[in-house]
């Protein structure tokens, strides 16, 4: 198998976007229900015994056995392990909505302090639904507090007196109620949105690292076998040998026993052409290389005939030889990315300089290409850029390992308006895992430019115990 070949295996595809199906389970709904039929019960039961202040308790407690009911027959009816469909929540949250309003209608409406309960749906379906869930939920939350602030029973009070709030403030509430629900709603939603894609970009990251060490285990597994299997094949071939000597020719076995020899013999040219790849093995299974060869070997998989790769050692004065660097996945990943991108885009050259000294070491990326656009900079390593931000430039040049080549990616992008960046992701995430940092800018000859720097201890090979 070929270098080319394993790293097409290796390469993770892009995941398919996020759907919100199976996001909340039944059994936690209920729960929670079950929690505010209680709270309801005990609040309604309190105000009429305790305090003595009259309400319509029928028609209340009617109201909080029709949450009971609804709680009740879906415990009964389905797994409590079961997840609700992005749909289903969306109308569990409704019904929940609705009953809490009818309840505050019966108890003093928007003057009941516990209308602000009203914006825990909105909250959670932020959190947990589509935006098109939530804008429903938002829709209905704010229908509800206005129909709240204008049809209502008075709010249990002593007998002696009442509790009136002035027009303007009940008003003023309202409005208050209602754009907090559409804050709420917006601002969750963007924050957990966020919080997803870095989760499923963070798992791509963990999926590419798991095939790179897959690869390498399946190529030292290759070596092992071509090793081990040298004696018991040479027996074989021996044996073979021997029974087709001895065979007469007439003889009904002669040709299983030469049959037996020329696939002994195909056997041992496989493992011959094995080992006959020293290069490979040595690149493959090495734990340390230094620098430049480690560069080399993660550009090999990428590079053109029509981009020349130079690679420059810029040595501290008292430090003249390369750094020997450990060969981690993470490394070897995280790099080959960036030197993907690089050569992918460049026009003629691709200038790796590498850069130590007693206290770090610094590997600096540069093509000659397009670059990378000004205005994105300062999102780039962040996950599924917007692709339609800059049209043209960055879903090509953001493509990278991830992406299917740069005029499909950016023909993708341009249909869809996809969200690119997560090879650029990955990279800037594995090398820092090993203690890196990485910085992404354009050269003074207007091509892309990345350096990644390590303190010396994290990955030279002089300590593998690094960080």
């Amino acid at each position: 198998m070929s270098i080319e070949s394993v790293n097409m295996q290796a390469t993770p595809h892009r995941p398919q976007r996020r759907t919100t199906s199976g996001r909340v389970r039944l059994q936690t709904l209920l729960a929670i229900r079950w929690v505010a039929v209680a709270g309801q019960a005990g609040s309604l039961l309190f105000v009429e015994f305790v305090l003595g202040h009259e309400l319509y308790l029928l028609p209340a407690i009617l109201t909080v056995g029709a949450l009971a009911v609804a709680t009740l027959w879906p415990q009964i009816r389905r797994k409590s392990s079961a997840r609700l469909t992005d749909r289903e929540s969306a109308l569990y949250f409704a019904f929940d909505m609705v009953q809490l309003s009818v309840l505050l209608g019966l108890t003093g409406g928007l003057h009941n302090p516990f209308s602000l309960l009203l914006l825990a749906p909105v909250t959670v379906s932020a959190a947990a639904l589509s935006f098109r869930s939530t804008l429903g939920l938002t829709a209905l939350a704010i229908t509800c507090i206005n129909a709240l602030a204008f049809f209502h029973l008075p709010l249990p009070w002593p007998a002696d007196s009442a509790f009136t709030l002035p027009p303007v403030f009940v008003l003023g509430l309202a409005i208050a109620l209602a754009l907090a629900a559409v804050f709420i709603s917006i601002y969750v939603f963007k924050v957990a949105e966020e919080s997803r894609r870095v989760a499923d970009a963070l798992m791509a990251a963990q999926s590419a690292l798991d095939r790179e060490q897959r690869i390498s285990s399946v190529g030292a597994l290759a070596a092992a076998a071509a090793h081990e299997l040298g004696s018991p094949l040479g027996t074989i071939s021996l044996i073979a040998k021997e029974l087709t000597r001895d065979l007469a020719p007439d003889s009904p076995y002669r040709g299983d026993a030469e049959l037996l020899l020329s696939q002994a013999d195909r056997c041992r040219q496989i493992l011959a052409e094995i080992a006959a790849r020293p290069e490979e093995s040595s690149k493959d299974h090495f734990h340390v290389l230094p620098a430049p060869l480690l560069i080399e070997v993660a550009a090999e998989p990428f590079l053109r005939p029509s981009v020349a790769l130079r690679i420059e050692a810029v040595p501290d004065t008292g430090e003249r030889q390369p750094p020997l660097l450990q060969r981690r996945p993470e490394i070897m990943h995280g790099l080959g990315n960036l030197l993907q991108n690089a050569i992918e885009f460049a026009k003629e050259e691709v200038r790796v300089a590498i850069a130590w000294n007693r206290a770090e070491i610094s590997i600096t990326i540069s093509d000659d290409g397009s670059g990378f656009p000004p205005d994105l900079l300062a999102r780039l390593g962040d996950p599924y850029v917007s692709a339609s931000a800059s049209p043209g430039k960055l879903p090509a040049k953001l493509a990278g390992r991830y992406g299917a080549g740069r005029g499909q990616a950016a023909a993708k992008a341009e249909r869809k308006g996809d969200h690119m960046g997560l090879g650029i992701f990955i990279a800037q995430n594995l090398l820092e895992r090993v203690g890196g940092h990485v910085q992404f800018g354009n050269n003074q000859y207007g091509g892309a430019e990345v350096r990644v720097v390590w303190p010396r201890g994290a990955v030279d090979g002089e300590a593998p115990g690094g960080q």
